[in-house]
């Protein structure tokens, strides 16, 4: 009898496990064969500790469980519908004769690839499971079968070969032995000679091929001067940094003209009257100021010293242009305030 399968990590199959009363039967290592639906395969190669020998990587999902002898209730077939069963992972091993096989059709040559003829199809593979059979109830009603949950061991990489699943994979790859181009003579990659060799044997020296001369020519070669490439950049720059510099310049006098801006009162009650100052030199410290006060510190010997005293005294200290400058800025500062306080009084 044929009957649908369960997988065993199902929740049900843990509340069977769980319940009393109920009758099961659980069966461990049973030698069986596998359904699988094979959907690719490819060819590998192990390390250099196995002397990259080549095996075959196949990928398929579970159709069918066919055990070696009949479960209890007369189950000969545990069967799974597309989707419904676990993904195998299976890897084919070669014998020697059978590497053989594949040096005579071309293995060492660049078109040798995988026969595509071993794909969509189903394969029966070895293995053994576990399983748990669910007895029917004891009321017998129409439809009641038993149910069977299956776990198979290694299902993620079942180790297969010639003897143990009869499928002797080596003859159906084809014969490239005469129109395949060798792979020593193919264009491939240092990389891809080092994972096949693991060391690249040049087939010629250097004294043969005279790279040493050419080596040495190359280097005893003048090297040439470096056009200025730069110089047109450099340019650019250049002109970029000048229309930066007009255009803050623009701004700076639209800002001094524009009433009310800091630079503007700046301008109108802070640098103006400097300058004026400096154009009429007023603020002179070394030509009027000086000879005013060397008049009044030149006091008449006939005064008494007391008086003289008085009049040392009496005469200032001319301030000085820094002095000057600190004022009017104070100057302008009391006036900013007072325009402040007229806005703020008028809003």
């Amino acid at each position: 009898m044929r009957t649908a399968g369960l997988t065993m990590n199902d929740v049900w199959a843990h509340r069977v496990l769980r319940e009393r009363g109920v009758e099961t039967y659980r069966l461990e290592g049973v030698v069986a064969e596998l359904g699988v639906m094979v959907e690719s395969l490819d060819l590998k190669h192990r390390g250099v500790e196995e002397n990259y020998r080549p095996y075959l990587h196949m990928t398929g999902e579970l159709r069918s469980v066919t055990p070696a002898e009949a479960l209890p209730f007369g189950i000969s077939q545990v069967t799974y519908s597309p989707g419904q069963g676990e993904k195998v992972d299976a890897f084919y091993e070669f014998d020697d004769q059978q590497l053989v096989v594949l040096a005579g059709k071309g293995y060492f040559t660049s078109g040798f690839t995988v026969p595509e003829q071993v794909t969509g199809i189903e394969w029966e593979l070895p293995a053994t499971a576990d399983m748990l059979v669910l007895a029917p109830s004891e009321v017998q009603t129409e439809g009641d079968v038993p149910v069977v949950f299956a776990q198979i061991h290694g299902i993620g990489g079942l180790e297969i070969d010639l003897e143990s699943s009869g499928y002797d994979l080596a003859g159906y790859f084809a014969d490239h032995s005469k129109n395949g181009v060798p792979r020593a003579e193919a264009v491939v990659d240092a990389r891809g000679l080092k994972s096949r060799s693991d060391a690249i044997n040049l087939l010629f020296t250097e004294d043969e091929l005279g790279l040493d001369t050419e080596v040495k020519q190359v280097v005893g070669a003048p090297v040439p001067e470096a056009a200025p490439v730069a110089d047109g950049m450099n340019a650019r720059l250049r002109q970029i940094e000048a229309e930066i510099a007009a255009e803050r310049e623009r701004y700076k006098t639209e800002r001094a003209s524009t009433e009310g801006t800091t630079e503007n009162l700046y301008r109108e009650r802070v640098a103006a009257p400097l300058h004026r100052a400096e154009e009429e030199k007023v603020p002179s410290a070394s030509s009027v100021p000086t000879r005013e006060a060397q008049r009044d510190l030149d006091l008449d010997p006939d005064l008494e010293a007391e008086e003289q005293e008085t009049r040392r005294r009496e005469v200032k200290p001319v301030p000085s242009l820094d002095e000057r400058k600190l004022q009017v800025a104070q100057r302008a500062a009391d006036l900013d305030f007072g325009v402040d306080d007229e806005q703020s009084l008028g809003s």
